[in-house]
């Protein structure tokens, strides 16, 4: 397999080339870009040459999603970076899978399997729309990344008890009922969660379902929730989800 590593970090890209030759000493790195620039240039005449592109996100001069917009790219790409908050975007392109640093080689591991696997799946053939659709489908987030003052903390899925949203602001509170400021929408936060374990009851309320204390009849029969840490707010299932609530909390 013929791999392109775009990345601006020397030591980043001596230890993903050093992790891949560990996984399959017959892999070949064929081209490492530090740049936007650099990387458009190479692509541009050189588009069917490699296999597979691992690419960070944040280069010397701007954000690697701006390589699609002037190089046309068919191949897979598996995104590496420090942050989370482009996964969205990453697999709106070719992107198979989204590491976050420091990489292991057991993340890389993973990754290359699952190419493996998806390119057995689809009869060897990388078509972008299924490629993509099938992956997105099925990614839900297992961390996500916060910022508290000038420190990022990484919170698994599974110590989040709900993400709630107070205007255009998007909170996630922790079972320790510690809450962060994330940077993304309530719709599109949802596209990224297990839906067995996470609801949205409302517009303003995602809730995880062990966070689940009790639930009651309400008024206009809504359903009112309570949670099993102390909160201020209350939580109402909508009128309109009260079935589908119902169900999910079944467990059907």
């Amino acid at each position: 397999m013929r791999v392109i590593i775009i990345e601006d970090e020397t030591l980043a890209v001596e230890k993903l080339e050093r992790y891949l030759l560990k996984y399959d000493h017959n892999i070949e790195v064929i081209a490492k870009l530090a740049s936007i620039q650099d990387s458009v240039a190479w692509l541009n005449t050189n588009v069917n040459t490699f296999d597979l592109a691992f690419m960070d996100i944040q280069l010397t001069d701007g954000l690697s999603f701006d390589i699609f917009n002037k190089a046309a790219i068919n191949k897979p790409i598996i995104f590496t970076t420090a942050f989370d908050e482009y996964a969205l975007d990453a697999f709106k392109v070719n992107s198979i899978d989204y590491i976050l640093k420091p990489i292991t080689f057991t993340d890389l591991s993973k990754a290359l399997t699952k190419l493996k696997k998806l390119k057995t799946s689809f009869n060897n053939t990388i078509q972008r729309n299924e490629f993509v659709s099938s992956i997105a489908t099925n990614k839900t987030k297992e961390r996500f990344l916060v910022r508290l003052g000038n420190h990022i903390h990484s919170i698994k899925v599974s110590e989040i008890s709900l993400f709630y949203a107070e205007g255009r602001t998007v909170f996630l509170v922790t079972n320790q009922h510690k809450k962060f400021i994330l940077d993304y929408k309530l719709e599109d936060l949802y596209k990224v969660l297990d839906t067995t374990a996470f609801f949205r009851v409302n517009r303003t309320y995602i809730v995880n379902i062990n966070a689940i204390d009790n639930v009651t009849v309400y008024s206009n029969s809504r359903l009112k929730i309570g949670l099993n840490i102390s909160s201020d707010k209350e939580i109402v299932v909508s009128r309109e989800k009260v079935n589908a609530f119902k169900t999910w909390f079944e467990g059907i």
